[in-house]
């Protein structure tokens, strides 16, 4: 499969390679698919997708913690971490 080179085509290649941390065009595109896929679901491949489980679980559960949304958005492809850190009255 060929596709079109244009400008824009071509920016867009080379900041998802830096937003995939990928060094090829097909790596990245590869990673971007696959992310799109799990966010996406409803495919043979991911029949259920990151985003509506994200809904379906705030919608049953009234609201999600940080670490909940971040549990069910984690991928390979982007992986995410939910980190809390706060103190009172901390000598400088």
């Amino acid at each position: 499969m060929r596709i079109q080179k244009t400008d824009a085509r071509e920016r867009k290649w080379e900041n998802l390679k830096e937003a995939t941390g990928q060094s090829t065009v097909s790596g990245a595109l590869d990673a971007a698919a696959d992310y799109y896929i799990k966010m996406r679901g409803d495919t043979t491949a991911q029949p259920t997708g990151r985003v509506p489980e994200l809904i379906r679980r705030a919608d049953s559960e009234g609201s999600l913690t940080a670490a909940e949304i971040a549990e069910i958005l984690d991928t390979t492809e982007l992986p995410l971490e939910y980190r809390s850190n706060w103190s009172v009255g901390i000598d400088e």
